[in-house]
């Protein structure tokens, strides 16, 4: 039979779970996710994932190819594979996509959403999707400082140690902080090229430490100036963050094979 290569978009609550990619040392989602699916095609498969999530940290809209010669339709993978896997991980697409595709290397950008919850006493449904702040936090300085990470730096100062990028230059052309005053939730997205190993979690962080008066509003400014990761604040906790969409160039779609290939992962 004719192999072909399958996208799958794949939701996750990243509680219980050592991160996306497969381990020796816990459970990942990637590796679940390759049982259901070698059970549910018959041989054994390998996924190859867009973004490799920590542990505890969720997705809404992570992407994962593979190739199988399985006479299962694309699109009905969500169907079979719900039905094999638990009830935190759940895939909501399925498509074919060309032979050159590849989730990875082709993703032209990423969205990331982290949520605060600044209340007095957190909040118990939430507690695995949310980073709870006691203290109230000022909205003015917060976001002021966010419109200083708007454009294309170096951000050497934002990557935690471990990461293996081998460039810090990335792009972040959009970045929103959204209060709901009737919940005291906080909701920060960013949206960019890509992102660095805890990027997001270090600018939230840093973030809550500004809203607390603790930095100054220009700490994002001094640290994209000297390089210097004691410029930023805390990395925030790994519950409130998401990965929210991939993005890819429409001719990821028809001719992958004349796109340029990152030459790193990217987060």
């Amino acid at each position: 039979m004719k192999i072909r290569r399958v996208l799958l978009t794949v939701e996750y609550d990243g509680t219980a779970y050592a991160g996306w990619q497969r381990q020796a040392n816990g459970l990942a989602v990637q590796q679940v996710l390759e049982e259901a699916l070698s059970q549910a095609c018959g041989h054994p498969v390998a996924v190859t994932g867009a973004s490799r999530t920590d542990a505890g940290v969720h997705a809404r809209g992570q992407c994962a190819h593979f190739d199988t010669d399985c006479s299962i339709p694309p699109e009905k993978y969500p169907f079979v594979l719900n039905n094999l896997l638990p009830p935190d991980i759940r895939v909501q697409q399925g498509r074919e996509v060309p032979p050159a595709f590849h989730a990875r290397f082709l993703s032209s950008g990423k969205i990331y959403t982290y949520r605060i919850i600044n209340t007095r006493h957190g909040t118990a449904l939430g507690r695995n999707t949310h980073f709870h702040v006691p203290v109230p936090l000022a909205l003015p300085p917060m976001r002021t400082a966010l419109q200083s990470l708007l454009g294309t730096f170096d951000f050497a100062a934002f990557q935690a140690s471990g990461g293996t990028a081998k460039t810090t230059i990335r792009t972040i052309d959009r970045a929103d902080l959204d209060l709901e005053p009737e919940t005291g939730i906080l909701t920060l997205r960013l949206h960019g090229n890509a992102f660095l190993y805890n990027m997001v979690r270090i600018i939230a962080g840093t973030l809550v430490e500004i809203g607390l008066g603790r930095l100054p509003a220009d700490a994002f400014d001094r640290a994209l100036a000297t390089g210097d990761r004691l410029a930023l604040g805390m990395t925030a906790p790994a519950c409130g963050l998401e990965l929210t969409a991939v993005e890819y160039p429409p001719a990821a779609f028809t001719d992958p094979a004349r796109l340029r290939w990152h030459q790193e992962p990217v987060r």
